[in-house]
Order: C-alpha cells, then structure tokens, then sequence
C-alpha cells in the first residue's frame, strides 16, 4: 500500500484525476452486469437504499479513520440530499431499465452523459466546450446510439428505443447535471467525507420515496445473485465509485470527467465475456470503437 501511494504522489492533480476515472468505469461496467442479473428479484428501490445505507457506513467509517469528520462537513446538509437525490434517480432508473434492456446496450445509453454535462458545466460552472471537445462529444454520442440500436438503420431511423433504454436516459440526465454540482456545492470537505454525506442524502431521499417497497421486500428469501449484486454495487460501484469520481471532479472539468463513461460499453463487454454471456455483434463493436475514439479526443490537451 506505501508504495502505491508514492507511485501516487508522482502524478499531477489532474493526473490523479484521469487515474480516478478510468478505476470508475471500470468499477461501474460491472453494476450493468450484476444488475441485469438481479434486477428482476428486487425493487429498484430497495436495492438503491441498500446500497446507499451500506456504502454511506463503509466510507464514512473510512473517512472517520483518516482524516476524520470535521464540524463544518455537517452545515449546510441540504448539499448532501439534493445530490443524493439525482444519484438515487440514477440507479432507480438504470435498475429498473436492467429489467428489459441489456446491459451493453444500457451502458451506451450511459455515454450519453458527457453531452449533457458538458451543458450543465456550462450553465452552472461557465466550463466551455471546445471545438474538439464538441467534435468528440458528437462522436461519443454518435457511437453510443450505434450500439444502443444494435447497429439497425432502420431501428435508429425510426428511434425505436426499448422502454428501458428510454427510462434510464432520464436517469442519465440526473447524473449529468450531478457531476458539475459536486463542485459548485463542495465547500472544501475531502472526497470520502463528502461521498459518505451525498450516499447518507441519497438514502433518506429514496427511502422517502420507496419506503413501502423497504418494508414489502422479503430480504430473508433474496437469491444469492441479489446479495451478490447488492454487496458489489454497494462497496465497488456506489462507496468507491463516488469518492473517485468527487475526487476526480474537484480535478479536471466536467466533460473531461464524464469522457471516461465512453469506456463503460467496452468494460461491459469484458464482463459479459467473464459472465458467459459472450460478445456482441463486430458491427455493434465499430461503435464501441468510434467512443473510445472520442474519449481520446477529449482527452488530448
């Protein structure tokens, strides 16, 4: 561990930044996978509060015994709900949408964020797109509709989406406009301090909303996969995703940040390959190519 963390401290803030985000979508492919797997045993809700509950314990107790918690990360707690508020619409929404869509395709709709963020930076932060951003933004988003119609013309022509890929769009806007608010409403508090508070809102605001789904769930009779699902979306794709992508969002501007979700569809890939569930069509894949393209683009400097 000591000498990861001096490789660490060789890179640049914004490096460690880019570092975060590629753990990140590589962390969050794997939620497409197991979701879709468990996604017809459970509520989307009571999975969403699961997860937040169990991930809000494991990074604040984390951030207790680092750095600890100081007194001026508990003002102004209104932050922490607004924030988890558009999380907990996100994973409703990609839980509920895992239930008829699959998980490539669903990831594909997830790289659809970029452009909305890259608008909601600019409306909340004044962040301005370039005219390679923009460029790479076009193709990302391109690609991703290549991939979420099955490379069909003739389904993409007449924008036949399937219902869950519709519903977790909505829950991609969420995310969206998310990332940019991470800095405009951090007042200074260190990522695993501010990631255990935003999880903390986000289970309050979804058990409020779900709560009849929390007490009809019968956890005692849960398959295995649900448990499964459930402890790796919990510790790996909420607890350590959210302080990866806070730390990285207090690094690298939000387009730059949301650029690594172009890397999703071919994480997803790999674990539908590890699954068993085999690869996707190669005409599918010139798609997944033309977003790792754009990801370059938004990288480039």
């Amino acid at each position: 561990m000591g000498f990861l963390l001096k490789t660490f401290k060789i890179f640049t803030e914004p490096q460690r930044g880019h570092l975060a985000m590629f753990a990140f979508s590589a962390l969050v492919a794997g939620s497409f996978s197991l979701g879709h797997l468990a996604s017809p045993f459970i509520a989307p809700e009571a999975m969403t509060v699961g997860r937040f509950i169990l991930s809000a314990v494991l990074v604040g107790a984390a951030a207790a015994l680092t750095k600890g918690i100081q007194r001026r990360a508990l003002a102004a707690p209104w932050r922490y709900c607004v924030l988890g508020a558009l999380m907990g619409i996100y994973f409703v929404l990609m839980f509920e949408g895992l239930k008829t869509a699959q998980a490539v395709s669903m990831s594909a709709v997830y790289t659809l964020t970029p452009v909305m963020s890259a608008g909601f930076g600019w409306i909340l932060m004044r962040q301005r797109v370039t005219g390679r951003m923009a460029l790479a933004l076009g193709l990302g988003a391109a690609g991703a509709l290549w991939v979420i119609f099955r490379a069909d013309i003739a389904a993409l022509l007449a924008w036949n989406l399937g219902y869950g890929e519709k519903l977790f769009f909505f829950g991609c806007v969420a995310h969206a406009l998310y990332t940019p608010l991470v800095r405009r409403l951090n007042r200074g508090e260190a990522a695993m301090v501010f990631a255990s508070g935003t999880m903390a809102g986000g289970a309050l605001t979804v058990a409020a909303w779900g709560w009849k789904d929390l007490l009809t769930t019968s956890w005692t009779s849960l398959p295995v996969i649900v448990w499964i699902c459930l402890i790796y979306v919990a510790v790996a794709a909420t607890g350590v995703t959210f302080v990866l992508l806070q730390f990285a969002s207090l690094r690298l501007p939000a387009a730059k940040v949301m650029a690594y979700t172009y890397l999703v569809p071919s994480w997803v890939i790999l674990w539908e390959i590890g699954l068993g569930k085999g690869g996707p069509s190669t005409a599918v894949l010139g798609g997944v190519v033309v977003t790792v393209l754009a990801l370059w683009l938004l990288l480039k400097e």
